[in-house]
């Protein structure tokens, strides 16, 4: 029997319970995402899953916002025509299963499940043409980047992040989310005229050219848009609004990078993990930093993320360990998840920001710590460079 997996997007726990209790009555079967929010950027994550389960259908609860999940199923099946869609419902009346079918949904089951609907629902899933639906996406892709405590560095990893895809032609958008921090600025000299809200005051007329106008250009070519200095004003920026921007986003552009600081419960930053391809956990290799990884983890977790999701990401890593340094054996036990890679210490990094400026910007000042990152880059992108090199051996002075 083929492998059936289902994306379950609903707000409702009670539901993704349901779904898994059933799957479980099948054999081969699997959740291959879950979503705990179903707005007009689910067919990003939805896209992003598909890559990782191109066979995969998706199952949505409409019975919290019925017309908000029909217009979602739409603009999913917009971006992927042939997706097996199940709708659902405690009410079957005849307005709302058509006007799911219109939007593109192959199934309808009503809630409570029954069995031997759910299982005849997936055996017609089985049994659907797949085509390579997530290849056809031409959607730009986010990678968040998240610091375990301060002083590990994410910014500078953010920033030098978005610098090489900029250097390699792909047109990247960095938004700083790090209210407190607001250092991504700072780190490429620049001092912008215009913020977040500056965006989020023109959500509704939001245009390339206007955006454009927002944001400050780096020599390198990539866009920063980051908070407002006073810290009082991150209210006003919501989590809502960010997945409206966002989706704007990955319509005009290849790649946008976030620094999330530390905040990672924060409904913004949180908001921007869901839609990331990858979701980069930065650590070093001092305890109170890993401690805080596996807290991270599990709260990740927790909120609908799936572990090849999550990735950790090493700065200043170095082989050579000391009592207060843990081995990569140890980190990788106490988080039971692999390291993803290892940056090397380097003088360099200082030096670039009090030069004020990315240290890939120039190649010839640490080639190794530059042919390292770059090989990082390769291997986020989805490279086949370089795996072998994903941890450095030692420091690089």
């Amino acid at each position: 029997m083929p492998n059936a997996a289902l994306m379950v997007a609903s707000s409702d726990g009670h539901f993704r319970e349901m779904v898994r209790d059933n799957l479980l009555n099948i054999p081969n079967a699997k959740v291959a995402a879950e979503y705990q929010e179903i707005g007009g950027n689910l067919y990003i994550r939805v896209l992003q899953d598909l890559e990782r389960n191109p066979s995969a259908g998706l199952i949505v609860d409409i019975s919290g916002d019925t017309d908000g999940a029909i217009k979602a199923i739409e603009k999913v099946k917009q971006a992927a025509p042939d997706l097996f869609v199940i709708a659902s419902h405690f009410h079957a009346d005849g307005e709302t299963v058509i006007a799911c079918m219109r939007a593109g949904a192959n199934e309808f089951l009503l809630q409570p499940i029954k069995r031997t609907d759910f299982r005849d629902a997936i055996a017609r899933l089985e049994r659907a043409p797949h085509h390579a639906i997530a290849g056809e996406s031409k959607l730009g892709r986010l990678y968040t980047f998240i610091g375990t405590k301060g002083g590990v560095g994410a910014t500078t990893l953010a920033v030098n992040f978005a610098a090489v895809l900029a250097q390699r032609g792909l047109s990247t958008v960095l938004i700083d989310l790090d209210w407190t921090g607001n250092d991504a600025a700072m780190q490429i000299g620049a001092s912008p005229q215009y913020t977040l809200m500056e965006v989020a005051e023109n959500l509704e007329r939001m245009d390339q050219a206007l955006f454009e106008g927002f944001v400050t250009r780096d020599p390198l070519g990539f866009f920063l848009v980051g908070p407002p200095d006073a810290l009082e004003q991150h209210g006003h920026f919501s989590d809502h609004m960010f997945r409206e921007f966002a989706t704007f986003l990955v319509e005009k552009y290849d790649a946008i990078v976030i620094d999330g600081g530390r905040a990672v419960s924060d409904d913004v930053v949180l908001a921007a993990g869901q839609i990331s391809a990858s979701v980069f956990l930065v650590i070093d290799q001092e305890f109170p930093s890993i401690r805080n990884a596996q807290r991270y983890i599990s709260f990740l977790m927790r909120m609908g993320f799936n572990q090849d999701q999550i990735k950790v990401l090493v700065n200043r890593y170095s082989k050579k360990t000391g009592p207060n340094m843990a081995a990569l054996e140890q980190i990788q036990s106490t988080l039971n998840q692999p390291v993803f890679y290892g940056i090397p210490a380097s003088p360099a990094v200082i030096a670039s920001i009090n030069l004020a400026r990315p240290f890939v910007a120039d190649r010839t000042h640490a080639p190794d710590l530059d042919r390292l990152f770059r090989a990082f880059v390769d291997k986020a992108m989805g490279g086949k460079k370089s795996e072998k090199n994903s941890l450095a051996t030692d420091e690089h002075g």
